[in-house]
């Protein structure tokens, strides 16, 4: 099959889904009204409630949510072939994943800003709330070790990626200063700030690559990345949104969104093959990559980009402070969610243009490899051409920079240009990491601040800065020993089942609130994929218990999962409980802007 048809056919599909789909909902089923004043506006603070210019605020989202998954998860999901990957993503994405970060993005503008955990709280009961909330920290920072460890295995050793990464921290900084202070609003002259630098700092890579005095200076190992990240997520935790996380977010998202639309046009020029069958004799299970068969394994594979739970905690984070006006919940939400539909179709679309031989070379180790019967074509002298070892390199990353290199390479006039191409695409994957990385652990942060208040309720002041740096180091802490010490095989297939399972509870949560704003005959929009994820979820935590985990005696794992699946199981029980009570209902009574509904909570 040609690449080209794949990318059409997703593209059309999600631009009618939001035209007709995303307004249906936002119409219809929520009735977003720009009248009602937004926490951002409402609770100003210049801290973390902060209005924001609408770009600003997609790019800002869209940076957040498009971490690795949209990224590594197609790719290792090309195991299966591209079939499977290509539909879970368009589908999951149009009918799950952008109606979930909508609605979610709702709920918590309609409730101050307030986490996931509070909101369920609020729309099922106290109980739900408190074990929503264990829950979701849980699956923050094994979330956040996951994304995290896949920028450590890209970075290390790799002066020039490592440069251009941190280059954008000094940049951001300063359009941040110019956007807010120097110019305040003046959107136009700060990107065109920003995007001049880091197009210098692209420049720059190669030639601090190429001198051994710099290279030694961004030459770091594998530790020493381990390290830097989590200081960077807990300097991004504690600084100003406005300084630090969303003008770098903003800025990441020009090379996110250019890089795919050049990714689109190479595509358009080279109609490259799907050298990857459509699907492959893995479906059924034994694998090099994946453990398990297709289903359910490929719904937690491929999270963001289809699905995500993440995406909860960035729409019930930073976000929903930021939002200026209701409307631009369908823009924000529902559209960002359909980019990164685009980003993954892409990636998949990189990893299956790869012969299989080099494909599985890169993502097994070469005891594995040798047992498959395949041998390389092309990888031999793409590592010749990129100057590094490219086989032997799983977790996705690797595989998908050549796949992109591959592509751009082929375009007329950039023959002999892989080994650039190759560090730019590791570079940008490390900066759609990275964007994820600050603003998770600021929501961790935020987690934090809220349960330790109930106690403590000094740390429930927003500008109380001793509870802002305890709580950011204690979060921080957390994440950051479990990438020192974890690997891509351990943490990332928890980090799928927990984070889809995350999605789940989200999506219920929400019906919940759908039900009770006397929306109860639109509740299908997220019932049906919630309900429908829970034995995907619940199977896929049994059979990494049981196949992945156990028989390598990773008991802490199996702990965690078992813990999260029973913290998640009392949230669902409860929810549907208050589903019955809710449909029990026949006198809707008015909330304080004059709306009817089927009973009245605290905002």
């Amino acid at each position: 099959m040609n690449a080209v048809t794949l990318v059409f056919v997703a593209l059309c599909v999600f631009a009618i889904a939001y035209r007709f789909y995303g307004l249906f909902i936002a119409r219809r089923v929520l009735e977003l009204d720009d009248r009602r004043v937004t926490p951002a506006v409402a609770l100003e603070d210049g801290h973390d409630y902060h209005e924001t210019n609408r770009y600003v605020l997609f790019g800002h989202h869209f940076a957040a949510i498009a971490a690795a998954g949209p990224l590594l998860g197609p790719v290792l999901a090309a195991q299966f072939g591209f079939l499977p990957g290509a539909i879970w993503i368009v589908v999951g994405s149009v009918l799950a994943g952008a109606v979930h970060d909508m609605v979610v993005l709702f709920a918590s503008v309609r409730h101050k800003g307030k986490s996931l955990s509070l909101i369920a709280e609020h729309e099922i009961g106290k109980r739900a709330g408190i074990v929503a909330s264990f829950a979701i920290l849980f699956i923050l920072v094994l979330t956040l070790a996951g994304l995290s460890i896949a920028v450590v295995n890209a970075l290390f050793k790799s002066p020039w990626g490592t440069f251009t990464v941190l280059a954008t921290i000094p940049i951001a900084l300063l359009m941040g200063v110019y956007l807010y202070k120097l110019r305040p609003g003046d959107v136009k002259g700060a990107s065109v700030i920003g995007v001049g630098l880091l197009f210098l700092a692209l420049l720059a890579g190669p030639y601090v690559a190429a001198n051994p005095t710099l290279a030694g200076w961004f030459t770091l190992s594998r530790n020493q990345i381990a390290l830097v990240i989590p200081l960077y997520g807990f300097a991004a935790s504690v600084l100003p949104v406005w300084l630090l996380l969303c003008p770098r977010d903003y800025l990441s998202t020009y090379l996110k969104l250019g890089t795919i639309a050049i990714l689109v046009l190479g595509i358009a020029i080279v109609h490259p093959t799907l050298q990857m069958p459509a699907i492959t004799q893995y479906v059924h299970g034994g694998g090099p990559i994946i453990p398990g068969a297709v289903f359910p394994f490929i719904f937690i594979t491929i999270a963001c980009g289809a699905l995500s739970g993440f995406h909860a905690i960035i729409g019930t984070g930073t976000t929903p402070k930021m939002i200026g006006s209701e409307k631009d919940v369908l823009f924000v939400g529902y559209g960002a969610m359909l980019v990164e539909g685009v980003v993954a179709i892409m990636a998949l679309v990189a990893a299956c243009v790869l012969i299989p031989g080099d494909y599985f070379a890169i993502n097994t180790s070469a005891k594995a490899f040798s047992t498959l019967g395949l041998s390389t074509v092309h990888l031999p002298e793409l590592a010749k051409e990129v100057g590094e070892q490219l086989q032997g390199r799983p977790g996705g990353a690797v595989s998908l920079a050549v796949g992109m290199a591959y592509v751009f390479s082929a375009v007329p006039f950039m023959k002999g240009l892989a080994g650039y191409w190759y560090h730019f695409a590791i570079m940008f994957e490390a900066v759609f990491i990275l964007t994820a990385v600050d603003t998770g652990t600021r929501v961790g942060r935020y987690m934090l601040q809220e349960m330790i208040g109930k106690v403590i309720p000094k740390f429930e002041e927003k500008k109380w800065m001793p509870g802002i740096v305890i709580t950011s180091l204690a979060f921080t802490g957390c994440w950051g020993y479990l990438v020192y010490t974890g690997d891509i095989a351990t943490i990332w297939p928890l980090f799928g089942m927990s984070n889809q399972l995350l999605a789940t509870c989200a999506l219920i949560v929400c019906t919940t609130m759908i039900i009770r704003l006397g929306k109860a005959r639109f509740a299908w929009v997220t019932a049906v994929p919630g309900i429908l994820m829970i034995p995907v979820t619940m199977s896929a935590g049994y059979l990494n218990i049981t196949r992945n985990y156990l028989p390598k005696g990773l008991y802490l794992l199996v702990g965690l999962s078992a813990v999260l699946m029973v913290l998640m199981t009392v949230v669902f029980v409860e929810a549907f409980w208050r589903w019955y009570e809710l449909l029990q209902i026949h006198a809707p009574v008015k909330d304080k802007y004059g709306q009817l509904v089927l009973t009245d909570v605290d905002e």
